[in-house]
Protein backbone atom coordinates (compact mmCIF):
# COMPACT_ATOMS: atom_id res chain seq x y z
CA UNK A 1 0.00 0.00 0.00
CA UNK A 2 2.90 2.35 0.74
CA UNK A 3 4.38 1.54 -2.68
CA UNK A 4 1.01 2.21 -4.42
CA UNK A 5 0.71 5.54 -2.60
CA UNK A 6 4.22 6.59 -3.65
CA UNK A 7 3.57 5.61 -7.30
CA UNK A 8 0.26 7.50 -7.23
CA UNK A 9 1.95 10.64 -5.91
CA UNK A 10 4.61 10.47 -8.62
CA UNK A 11 1.95 10.05 -11.33
CA UNK A 12 -0.10 12.97 -9.98
CA UNK A 13 2.92 15.24 -9.95
CA UNK A 14 4.02 14.18 -13.44
CA UNK A 15 0.63 14.52 -15.14
CA UNK A 16 -0.30 17.64 -13.15
CA UNK A 17 2.96 19.37 -14.12
CA UNK A 18 2.40 18.46 -17.78
CA UNK A 19 -1.10 19.88 -17.65
CA UNK A 20 0.11 23.04 -16.00
CA UNK A 21 2.88 23.41 -18.56
CA UNK A 22 0.43 23.03 -21.48
CA UNK A 23 -2.14 25.48 -20.06
CA UNK A 24 -1.06 29.13 -20.68
CA UNK A 25 -0.66 31.34 -17.68
CA UNK A 26 -3.49 33.90 -17.67
CA UNK A 27 -2.42 37.52 -18.20
CA UNK A 28 -3.57 39.94 -15.57
CA UNK A 29 -6.17 42.31 -16.93
CA UNK A 30 -3.98 45.34 -16.19
CA UNK A 31 -0.93 44.00 -18.03
CA UNK A 32 0.28 45.94 -21.10
CA UNK A 33 2.87 45.32 -23.76
CA UNK A 34 4.99 48.18 -22.39
CA UNK A 35 7.44 47.77 -19.58
CA UNK A 36 7.69 50.15 -16.65
CA UNK A 37 8.82 53.62 -17.74
CA UNK A 38 12.60 54.06 -17.55
CA UNK A 39 14.11 56.47 -15.07
CA UNK A 40 15.02 59.01 -17.78
CA UNK A 41 11.61 58.85 -19.48
CA UNK A 42 10.12 61.94 -21.14
CA UNK A 43 6.44 62.43 -21.90
CA UNK A 44 5.12 62.06 -25.46
CA UNK A 45 1.45 62.81 -26.05
CA UNK A 46 -1.15 63.65 -28.66
CA UNK A 47 -4.84 63.73 -29.45
CA UNK A 48 -6.50 61.59 -32.11
CA UNK A 49 -8.84 63.89 -34.00
CA UNK A 50 -10.54 62.79 -37.22
CA UNK A 51 -12.11 65.99 -38.56
CA UNK A 52 -13.53 66.94 -35.17
CA UNK A 53 -14.36 63.37 -34.06
CA UNK A 54 -12.30 62.36 -31.03
CA UNK A 55 -11.10 58.76 -31.34
CA UNK A 56 -11.07 56.82 -28.07
CA UNK A 57 -9.93 53.20 -27.66
CA UNK A 58 -7.35 53.40 -30.46
CA UNK A 59 -3.87 51.94 -29.95
CA UNK A 60 -0.80 54.12 -30.51
CA UNK A 61 2.60 52.44 -30.60
CA UNK A 62 6.20 53.63 -30.63
CA UNK A 63 8.95 51.93 -32.65
CA UNK A 64 12.66 52.45 -32.07
CA UNK A 65 15.22 52.99 -34.84
CA UNK A 66 15.42 49.25 -35.53
CA UNK A 67 11.66 49.08 -36.09
CA UNK A 68 10.94 47.18 -32.87
CA UNK A 69 7.90 48.12 -30.82
CA UNK A 70 8.98 49.57 -27.49
CA UNK A 71 5.73 51.00 -26.10
CA UNK A 72 2.01 50.97 -26.73
CA UNK A 73 -0.96 52.78 -25.22
CA UNK A 74 -4.67 53.24 -25.85
CA UNK A 75 -6.33 56.63 -26.37
CA UNK A 76 -8.70 57.76 -23.64
CA UNK A 77 -11.93 59.73 -23.81
CA UNK A 78 -11.35 62.83 -25.91
CA UNK A 79 -8.76 61.01 -28.01
CA UNK A 80 -5.84 61.84 -25.72
CA UNK A 81 -2.91 59.44 -25.28
CA UNK A 82 0.46 59.56 -23.52
CA UNK A 83 3.65 57.47 -23.65
CA UNK A 84 6.78 57.61 -21.47
CA UNK A 85 9.96 57.05 -23.53
CA UNK A 86 13.69 57.41 -23.08
CA UNK A 87 15.40 60.11 -25.17
CA UNK A 88 15.97 59.00 -28.76
CA UNK A 89 14.40 58.85 -32.22
CA UNK A 90 11.09 57.03 -32.55
CA UNK A 91 8.44 56.29 -35.15
CA UNK A 92 4.86 56.59 -33.91
CA UNK A 93 2.07 54.62 -35.57
CA UNK A 94 -1.63 54.05 -35.08
CA UNK A 95 -2.75 50.42 -35.07
CA UNK A 96 -5.20 50.35 -38.00
CA UNK A 97 -7.04 47.33 -36.58
CA UNK A 98 -8.19 49.45 -33.60
CA UNK A 99 -9.57 52.29 -35.74
CA UNK A 100 -13.35 52.65 -36.21
CA UNK A 101 -14.86 51.52 -39.49
CA UNK A 102 -14.33 53.96 -42.32
CA UNK A 103 -11.45 55.78 -40.62
CA UNK A 104 -7.92 55.58 -41.98
CA UNK A 105 -4.64 57.16 -40.94
CA UNK A 106 -2.17 58.50 -43.49
CA UNK A 107 1.46 58.05 -42.44
CA UNK A 108 3.59 57.26 -39.42
CA UNK A 109 5.13 60.20 -37.58
CA UNK A 110 8.80 60.46 -36.62
CA UNK A 111 9.81 62.45 -33.55
CA UNK A 112 12.94 62.93 -31.48
CA UNK A 113 12.41 62.67 -27.74
CA UNK A 114 14.82 65.16 -26.18
CA UNK A 115 16.01 65.03 -22.60
CA UNK A 116 14.59 67.87 -20.51
CA UNK A 117 11.77 68.69 -22.92
CA UNK A 118 8.55 68.83 -20.94
CA UNK A 119 6.26 67.35 -23.57
CA UNK A 120 6.68 66.13 -27.15
CA UNK A 121 3.49 66.35 -29.21
CA UNK A 122 2.68 63.89 -32.02
CA UNK A 123 -0.11 64.69 -34.48
CA UNK A 124 -1.51 62.08 -36.86
CA UNK A 125 -3.31 62.95 -40.10
CA UNK A 126 -6.48 60.99 -40.82
CA UNK A 127 -8.23 60.44 -44.13
CA UNK A 128 -6.82 59.84 -47.56
CA UNK A 129 -3.65 61.70 -48.43
CA UNK A 130 -4.20 64.39 -51.01
CA UNK A 131 -2.01 64.56 -54.07
CA UNK A 132 -0.38 67.91 -54.67
CA UNK A 133 -1.89 70.00 -57.45
CA UNK A 134 -0.49 73.12 -59.03
CA UNK A 135 -2.97 75.99 -58.79
CA UNK A 136 -3.24 78.64 -61.51
CA UNK A 137 -1.69 81.96 -60.56
CA UNK A 138 -4.99 83.85 -60.40
CA UNK A 139 -6.53 81.21 -58.11
CA UNK A 140 -3.48 81.23 -55.84
CA UNK A 141 -3.58 85.04 -55.76
CA UNK A 142 -7.28 85.10 -54.82
CA UNK A 143 -6.78 82.59 -52.02
CA UNK A 144 -3.77 84.51 -50.73
CA UNK A 145 -5.81 87.74 -50.85
CA UNK A 146 -8.59 86.21 -48.75
CA UNK A 147 -5.98 84.94 -46.32
CA UNK A 148 -4.42 88.41 -46.20
CA UNK A 149 -7.78 90.02 -45.42
CA UNK A 150 -8.33 87.48 -42.65
CA UNK A 151 -4.87 88.12 -41.21
CA UNK A 152 -5.25 91.90 -41.48
CA UNK A 153 -8.60 91.84 -39.67
CA UNK A 154 -7.08 89.84 -36.80
CA UNK A 155 -4.17 92.29 -36.57
CA UNK A 156 -6.64 95.20 -36.59
CA UNK A 157 -8.70 93.64 -33.82
CA UNK A 158 -5.63 93.39 -31.60
CA UNK A 159 -4.24 96.80 -32.63
CA UNK A 160 -7.33 99.02 -32.23
CA UNK A 161 -6.82 99.11 -28.45
CA UNK A 162 -3.15 100.01 -28.92
CA UNK A 163 -4.14 102.90 -31.20
CA UNK A 164 -6.85 104.15 -28.82
CA UNK A 165 -4.43 104.04 -25.87
CA UNK A 166 -1.95 106.12 -27.83
CA UNK A 167 -4.66 108.55 -28.91
CA UNK A 168 -5.98 109.20 -25.39
CA UNK A 169 -2.75 109.06 -23.37
CA UNK A 170 0.10 109.52 -25.86
CA UNK A 171 1.68 106.27 -24.60
CA UNK A 172 3.39 103.93 -27.05
CA UNK A 173 2.67 100.71 -25.16
CA UNK A 174 5.21 98.03 -26.02
CA UNK A 175 3.52 95.69 -23.52
CA UNK A 176 0.37 95.48 -25.66
CA UNK A 177 1.68 92.32 -27.34
CA UNK A 178 1.73 90.59 -23.97
CA UNK A 179 -1.96 91.48 -23.50
CA UNK A 180 -2.57 89.51 -26.71
CA UNK A 181 -0.61 86.54 -25.36
CA UNK A 182 -2.30 86.66 -21.95
CA UNK A 183 -5.73 86.56 -23.60
CA UNK A 184 -4.79 83.48 -25.64
CA UNK A 185 -3.22 81.78 -22.61
CA UNK A 186 -6.32 82.50 -20.50
CA UNK A 187 -8.54 80.94 -23.19
CA UNK A 188 -6.22 77.91 -23.31
CA UNK A 189 -6.39 77.46 -19.54
CA UNK A 190 -10.20 77.62 -19.55
CA UNK A 191 -10.43 75.34 -22.59
CA UNK A 192 -7.78 72.68 -21.93
CA UNK A 193 -7.11 72.74 -18.18
CA UNK A 194 -10.72 73.34 -17.08
CA UNK A 195 -12.47 71.55 -19.93
CA UNK A 196 -14.66 74.50 -21.01
CA UNK A 197 -15.63 74.61 -24.69
CA UNK A 198 -13.58 77.18 -26.61
CA UNK A 199 -16.38 79.68 -27.36
CA UNK A 200 -17.36 80.27 -23.69
CA UNK A 201 -13.66 80.00 -22.80
CA UNK A 202 -12.97 82.87 -25.20
CA UNK A 203 -15.68 84.98 -23.57
CA UNK A 204 -14.10 84.33 -20.18
CA UNK A 205 -10.68 85.21 -21.65
CA UNK A 206 -12.07 88.55 -22.87
CA UNK A 207 -13.27 89.27 -19.32
CA UNK A 208 -9.77 88.41 -18.07
CA UNK A 209 -8.32 90.76 -20.71
CA UNK A 210 -10.58 93.59 -19.54
CA UNK A 211 -9.46 92.97 -15.94
CA UNK A 212 -5.78 92.95 -16.95
CA UNK A 213 -6.22 96.21 -18.88
CA UNK A 214 -7.88 97.84 -15.87
CA UNK A 215 -5.15 96.54 -13.55
CA UNK A 216 -2.41 97.84 -15.88
CA UNK A 217 -3.86 101.32 -15.81
CA UNK A 218 -4.70 101.36 -12.09
CA UNK A 219 -1.40 99.94 -10.84
CA UNK A 220 1.12 101.45 -13.27
CA UNK A 221 -0.02 104.08 -15.73
CA UNK A 222 -2.39 106.18 -13.61
CA UNK A 223 0.22 106.71 -10.85
CA UNK A 224 2.79 107.63 -13.50
CA UNK A 225 0.42 110.15 -15.07
CA UNK A 226 -0.34 111.68 -11.65
CA UNK A 227 3.40 112.12 -11.10
CA UNK A 228 3.58 113.77 -14.56
CA UNK A 229 6.09 111.21 -15.77
CA UNK A 230 7.27 111.96 -19.30
CA UNK A 231 6.18 109.87 -22.28
CA UNK A 232 9.74 108.68 -22.95
CA UNK A 233 10.02 107.37 -19.39
CA UNK A 234 6.62 105.68 -19.72
CA UNK A 235 7.75 104.08 -22.98
CA UNK A 236 10.79 102.63 -21.20
CA UNK A 237 8.52 101.33 -18.43
CA UNK A 238 6.29 99.64 -21.05
CA UNK A 239 9.34 97.90 -22.56
CA UNK A 240 10.38 96.59 -19.13
CA UNK A 241 6.81 95.50 -18.40
CA UNK A 242 6.64 93.68 -21.73
CA UNK A 243 9.85 91.74 -21.01
CA UNK A 244 8.72 90.86 -17.47
CA UNK A 245 5.28 89.64 -18.60
CA UNK A 246 6.74 87.68 -21.51
CA UNK A 247 9.07 85.65 -19.33
CA UNK A 248 6.49 85.19 -16.59
CA UNK A 249 4.27 83.62 -19.27
CA UNK A 250 7.21 81.42 -20.29
CA UNK A 251 7.74 80.29 -16.67
CA UNK A 252 4.12 79.50 -15.85
CA UNK A 253 2.84 78.39 -19.28
CA UNK A 254 5.21 76.47 -21.56
CA UNK A 255 8.08 77.00 -23.95
CA UNK A 256 6.24 74.98 -26.59
CA UNK A 257 3.17 75.67 -28.69
CA UNK A 258 0.16 74.18 -26.89
CA UNK A 259 -3.00 73.36 -28.90
CA UNK A 260 -6.55 74.26 -28.00
CA UNK A 261 -8.80 71.27 -27.32
CA UNK A 262 -11.33 72.33 -29.98
CA UNK A 263 -11.37 73.14 -33.71
CA UNK A 264 -8.28 71.17 -34.69
CA UNK A 265 -7.69 69.46 -38.06
CA UNK A 266 -9.90 71.78 -40.09
CA UNK A 267 -10.69 70.98 -43.73
CA UNK A 268 -11.02 73.64 -46.40
CA UNK A 269 -14.32 74.53 -48.02
CA UNK A 270 -13.88 75.25 -51.72
CA UNK A 271 -16.13 77.61 -53.65
CA UNK A 272 -14.65 77.89 -57.11
CA UNK A 273 -11.25 79.59 -56.86
CA UNK A 274 -11.79 80.39 -53.16
CA UNK A 275 -10.88 77.99 -50.36
CA UNK A 276 -11.18 78.66 -46.64
CA UNK A 277 -11.66 76.65 -43.46
CA UNK A 278 -14.63 77.14 -41.15
CA UNK A 279 -12.34 78.51 -38.44
CA UNK A 280 -10.81 81.14 -40.74
CA UNK A 281 -14.27 82.11 -42.03
CA UNK A 282 -15.49 82.48 -38.45
CA UNK A 283 -12.42 84.62 -37.62
CA UNK A 284 -13.24 86.98 -40.50
CA UNK A 285 -16.89 87.29 -39.48
CA UNK A 286 -16.10 87.83 -35.78
CA UNK A 287 -13.41 90.40 -36.57
CA UNK A 288 -15.69 92.38 -38.91
CA UNK A 289 -18.60 92.34 -36.43
CA UNK A 290 -16.44 93.47 -33.50
CA UNK A 291 -14.66 96.19 -35.50
CA UNK A 292 -17.98 97.54 -36.83
CA UNK A 293 -19.33 97.53 -33.25
CA UNK A 294 -16.28 99.51 -32.08
CA UNK A 295 -16.75 102.00 -34.93
CA UNK A 296 -20.44 102.48 -34.05
CA UNK A 297 -19.51 102.88 -30.40
CA UNK A 298 -17.04 105.64 -31.29
CA UNK A 299 -19.59 107.45 -33.46
CA UNK A 300 -22.91 106.99 -31.67
CA UNK A 301 -22.33 106.60 -27.92
CA UNK A 302 -21.44 109.18 -25.27
CA UNK A 303 -18.34 107.31 -24.18
CA UNK A 304 -17.22 107.05 -27.81
CA UNK A 305 -17.62 110.78 -28.35
CA UNK A 306 -15.77 111.40 -25.09
CA UNK A 307 -12.92 109.15 -26.27
CA UNK A 308 -12.64 111.10 -29.52
CA UNK A 309 -12.72 114.38 -27.61
CA UNK A 310 -9.91 113.29 -25.29
CA UNK A 311 -7.89 112.06 -28.26
CA UNK A 312 -8.32 115.40 -30.06
CA UNK A 313 -7.53 117.70 -27.10
CA UNK A 314 -7.16 116.32 -23.60
CA UNK A 315 -7.13 119.69 -21.82
CA UNK A 316 -10.12 121.05 -23.72
CA UNK A 317 -12.07 117.84 -23.03
CA UNK A 318 -11.32 118.15 -19.30
CA UNK A 319 -12.36 121.81 -19.24
CA UNK A 320 -15.66 120.91 -20.95
CA UNK A 321 -16.61 118.56 -18.11
CA UNK A 322 -15.40 115.20 -19.42
CA UNK A 323 -13.90 112.91 -16.78
CA UNK A 324 -10.65 112.20 -18.59
CA UNK A 325 -9.42 109.54 -16.15
CA UNK A 326 -12.67 107.61 -16.48
CA UNK A 327 -12.36 107.72 -20.26
CA UNK A 328 -8.76 106.52 -20.11
CA UNK A 329 -9.74 103.66 -17.79
CA UNK A 330 -12.47 102.61 -20.23
CA UNK A 331 -9.97 102.71 -23.10
CA UNK A 332 -7.56 100.46 -21.20
CA UNK A 333 -10.34 97.96 -20.42
CA UNK A 334 -11.54 98.02 -24.05
CA UNK A 335 -7.98 97.59 -25.31
CA UNK A 336 -7.35 94.63 -23.00
CA UNK A 337 -10.57 92.88 -24.06
CA UNK A 338 -9.92 93.39 -27.78
CA UNK A 339 -6.32 92.23 -27.38
CA UNK A 340 -7.51 89.04 -25.64
CA UNK A 341 -10.00 88.29 -28.43
CA UNK A 342 -7.35 89.06 -31.03
CA UNK A 343 -4.95 86.64 -29.33
CA UNK A 344 -7.45 83.78 -29.47
CA UNK A 345 -8.29 84.43 -33.13
CA UNK A 346 -4.58 84.80 -33.99
CA UNK A 347 -3.82 81.43 -32.40
CA UNK A 348 -6.74 79.74 -34.16
CA UNK A 349 -6.21 81.17 -37.63
CA UNK A 350 -2.49 81.83 -37.94
CA UNK A 351 -0.88 79.32 -35.53
CA UNK A 352 -3.02 76.28 -36.45
CA UNK A 353 -5.04 76.37 -33.24
CA UNK A 354 -2.07 76.72 -30.89
CA UNK A 355 -0.86 79.14 -28.24
CA UNK A 356 2.77 80.28 -27.99
CA UNK A 357 4.42 82.15 -25.16
CA UNK A 358 5.77 84.88 -27.49
CA UNK A 359 2.94 85.08 -30.01
CA UNK A 360 2.00 88.63 -28.99
CA UNK A 361 5.62 89.78 -29.31
CA UNK A 362 5.68 88.44 -32.89
CA UNK A 363 2.44 90.28 -33.66
CA UNK A 364 3.53 93.55 -32.03
CA UNK A 365 5.65 94.72 -34.98
CA UNK A 366 2.77 94.16 -37.39
CA UNK A 367 0.40 96.05 -35.08
CA UNK A 368 2.76 99.02 -34.96
CA UNK A 369 3.21 98.87 -38.74
CA UNK A 370 -0.57 98.84 -39.24
CA UNK A 371 -1.41 101.73 -36.92
CA UNK A 372 1.54 103.76 -38.23
CA UNK A 373 0.42 103.17 -41.80
CA UNK A 374 -3.17 104.13 -40.99
CA UNK A 375 -2.32 107.03 -38.71
CA UNK A 376 -1.32 106.92 -35.05
CA UNK A 377 -4.15 107.48 -32.60
CA UNK A 378 -7.03 106.88 -35.05
CA UNK A 379 -9.15 103.74 -34.75
CA UNK A 380 -10.20 103.85 -38.40
CA UNK A 381 -6.59 104.32 -39.44
CA UNK A 382 -5.60 101.29 -37.42
CA UNK A 383 -8.29 99.23 -39.15
CA UNK A 384 -7.27 100.32 -42.65
CA UNK A 385 -3.53 100.12 -42.05
CA UNK A 386 -3.66 96.66 -40.47
CA UNK A 387 -5.71 95.23 -43.34
CA UNK A 388 -3.16 96.60 -45.82
CA UNK A 389 -0.28 95.17 -43.78
CA UNK A 390 -2.02 91.79 -43.59
CA UNK A 391 -2.45 91.75 -47.38
CA UNK A 392 1.17 92.73 -48.01
CA UNK A 393 2.47 90.12 -45.58
CA UNK A 394 0.43 87.31 -47.14
CA UNK A 395 1.17 88.42 -50.72
CA UNK A 396 4.88 88.31 -49.90
CA UNK A 397 4.62 84.54 -49.36
CA UNK A 398 4.15 84.18 -53.12
CA UNK A 399 7.69 85.51 -53.59
CA UNK A 400 9.68 84.79 -50.42
CA UNK A 401 9.82 81.97 -47.89
CA UNK A 402 6.67 82.05 -45.69
CA UNK A 403 8.91 81.89 -42.60
CA UNK A 404 10.21 85.36 -43.53
CA UNK A 405 6.86 86.99 -44.22
CA UNK A 406 6.81 89.12 -41.05
CA UNK A 407 9.81 91.03 -42.42
CA UNK A 408 7.31 92.75 -44.74
CA UNK A 409 5.81 94.48 -41.70
CA UNK A 410 9.18 96.04 -40.87
CA UNK A 411 9.65 97.21 -44.47
CA UNK A 412 6.18 98.81 -44.47
CA UNK A 413 6.97 100.59 -41.18
CA UNK A 414 10.23 102.00 -42.58
CA UNK A 415 8.69 103.16 -45.87
CA UNK A 416 5.73 104.87 -44.21
CA UNK A 417 7.94 106.73 -41.73
CA UNK A 418 10.08 107.97 -44.63
CA UNK A 419 7.34 108.81 -47.14
CA UNK A 420 4.28 109.77 -45.03
CA UNK A 421 5.02 109.81 -41.28
CA UNK A 422 1.46 110.87 -40.36
CA UNK A 423 -0.04 107.79 -42.04
CA UNK A 424 -2.93 107.45 -44.49
CA UNK A 425 -5.65 108.98 -42.29
CA UNK A 426 -3.37 111.05 -40.08
CA UNK A 427 -2.96 114.81 -40.43
CA UNK A 428 0.19 116.84 -40.59
CA UNK A 429 1.24 118.53 -37.35
CA UNK A 430 3.52 121.49 -37.02
CA UNK A 431 6.28 120.94 -34.46
CA UNK A 432 8.30 123.91 -33.20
Amino acid sequence: MLLIAILGSIAAVAFGGTALAQEPTPTPPSATTSEAPPADAESVSGSLNNGGERLAGVDVLALDESGEEVARTTSEAGGRWTLELSPGSYTFEVDPETLPDGVSVQDAVQRDVVEGRANTVVIFSFGEARSATELPFYEKFLRTTVDGIRFGLVIALAAVGLSLIFGTTGLTNFAHGELVTLGAVAAWVFNVSMGIQLIPATILAIIVGVAIGWLNNAAIWRPLRKRRTGLIAQLVVSIGLAIALRYLILIFFSDRAEPFADYQAQTQNEWGPFAITNVNLACIIISVVVLVAVALMLQKTRIGKAMRAVADNRDLAASSGINVERVVTFVWCLGGGLAALGGVLFGLSELSGRVQWEMGFKLLLLMFAGITLGGLGTAYGAFLGCVIVGLLVQWSTMIINPDLKYIGGLLVLILILVVRPQGILGSRQRIG
